[in-house]
């Protein structure tokens, strides 16, 4: 199965850098921007991150939460949350429960296969209204903010 637009997002329960778990009923009422990306702590995930952070008043003041998915584990997320203060939550998937349910892609890269970087536009009802494949990190968080202000 993978996520289709118009139909019910896939539901999860994934632990988050601190271990508390979410899930999809938690987004209920509110719009929910869950990022896929490919590794913690490499370059373009840490712009991902910073970007969210440095924006993350302007998706709270539009009822948007946002949410990064990767297959690190927790203790990886809470390094990576740290080591750049991010103020976001990273969601853990180590045995790729959501990833494969959502129907995300994988790359090779130098030999090694990555999940693409993903995102995923949730409305408040839990229905998945937009998806991005090979999301460019630089400025993803402006796009989605206006995407997200024309579909409500």
């Amino acid at each position: 199965m993978s996520a289709e637009t118009g139909k019910r997002f896939p539901d999860f329960s994934l632990q988050n850098q601190d271990g508390k778990t979410a899930t999809l009923n938690d987004f209920a009422g509110k719009w929910l921007v869950l990022y896929v990306y490919p590794k913690d702590d490499t370059p373009g995930c840490t712009i991902q991150g910073k970007s969210f952070t440095a924006t993350k008043q302007e998706f709270d003041d539009a009822n948007i939460a946002v949410v990064g998915v990767s297959a690190d584990d927790v203790e990886s997320h809470k390094a990576f949350c740290s080591k750049f203060s991010f103020t976001i939550d990273l969601l853990a998937d180590p045995n790729h429960a959501l990833l494969n349910a959502a129907g995300v892609g994988q790359s090779d890269y130098k030999g090694t296969m990555y999940w693409n970087r993903t995102s995923f536009v949730i409305d408040p009802t839990g229905t998945l209204r937009k998806i991005y494949e090979k999301v460019n990190p630089e400025g993803h968080e402006r796009v989605l903010l206006d995407d997200i202000k024309a579909m409500k």
